[in-house]
């Protein structure tokens, strides 16, 4: 029997209930899994999949970048699905980056102001920016794909700097933008991937 890792970063606990979402999704095809936060993963021999998800806030979470780092060599014989949260998304019709598909909930990019043109939220809200770094880490492996979905952002649960940064840099509306539809599509996708 598959055994897949389902890892996870968190900031305020949302994304816990995304990644318990996913692994019920791939434990639908007879598949063995197990669900822990990045720290308390110290090997991933036993594994034939990996999903890391974790969110965005002053870019991905820069423990789920170490998570990567620290497993490169191994994605290189395991295969990665990555997830990303978040609240913002800029629309530019990118589909992939160096060969990497990503999937995109529908429900969370929005049209730049000025079409053309895009301002530096807009810029910073890019797939490709959220995905550099992610790409970046994990190099020279590649994930099979990346997905974002819209997160859930409650300012009474996070640091000041992050709700100082997420108020006047990216200006998010605090809400729960999770789309399930979209992340269970996806998860139903990870076995044949993985």
């Amino acid at each position: 029997m598959k055994k897949i890792l389902v890892a996870y970063a968190t900031h305020a606990g949302s994304t816990v209930e995304v990644a318990q979402t996913v692994a019920e999704e791939i434990a639908k095809n007879n598949v063995q899994v197990d669900v822990l936060p990045i720290d308390q993963v110290k090997t991933l021999e036993m594994y034939d999949g990996v999903v890391l998800g974790a969110p965005m806030i002053m870019g991905w979470h820069r423990g789920a970048l170490g998570f990567l780092k620290k497993h490169r060599n191994a994605f290189r014989k395991i295969p990665l699905a990555v997830f990303v949260m978040a609240m913002s998304l800029t629309q530019t019709g990118e589909t992939s980056m160096n060969g990497v598909p990503f999937c995109i909930d529908e429900k969370l990019p929005k049209p730049p102001v000025i079409e053309g043109k895009l301002n530096w939220r807009e810029r910073y809200a890019q797939v490709s920016n959220y995905a550099r770094p992610i790409l970046a880490a994990v190099a020279p492996a590649k994930p099979m794909n990346i997905a974002f979905f819209g997160g859930c952002l409650q300012y009474g649960r996070l640091k000041w700097w992050a709700v100082l940064f997420a108020m006047v840099i990216v200006q998010a509306q605090a809400g729960d933008k999770r789309n399930w539809t979209a992340i269970r599509a996806w998860a139903t996708s990870l076995p044949a991937v993985l």
